[in-house]
């Protein structure tokens, strides 16, 4: 009888511990769907408290890239709060963030405004020249986030 108790205590816990039950715990911010007619991706998906965030891009209301770094900065990082803080996360709670940059002479104006974000220490991250970028834009951020 012990065994069998032994045995069943063991099952329950693989199956609450295994990646299926993972998986059950996935939830997605912004969704898309194959079905729908919107952008092929979610704007991040959240597995148990890490949220992985999609590329995005800062772009003003008339989805235009602006004409200055700085703002172009000041509404990448805008639009990656609003996306954690719709699933409940802070900028404070990204563990690492790559950025990928048009023309790395654009360094200097995006860490200025990148600073601005943070209210504890700063999350590890990448700085990649990467050429040509969607829509012109000049920077281009995914990251992730892990609650504190």
């Amino acid at each position: 009888m012990k065994q069998t108790a032994a045995v069943i205590a063991v099952v329950v816990l693989l199956t609450l511990t295994s990646p299926a039950s993972a998986a059950a715990d996935r939830s997605h911010v912004r969704p898309s769907s194959p079905a729908g007619d919107g952008l092929p991706f979610s704007g991040g998906v959240r597995v148990g408290d890490t949220l992985y965030l999609s590329g995005d891009i800062g772009l003003d209301g008339d989805n235009k890239v602006p004409a200055t770094a700085k703002e172009e900065a000041r509404l990448l990082l805008d639009s990656i709060k609003a996306t954690l803080e719709s699933a409940g996360y802070t900028m404070d709670d990204l563990v690492t963030v790559t950025i990928y940059c048009s023309d790395v002479k654009h360094y200097a104006d995006f860490n200025e405004i990148y600073r601005t974000y943070f209210s504890k220490e700063f999350p590890a991250r990448a700085f990649v020249g990467a050429g040509t970028l969607l829509f012109g834009a000049r920077f281009e951020m995914q990251a992730i986030a892990v609650k504190r």
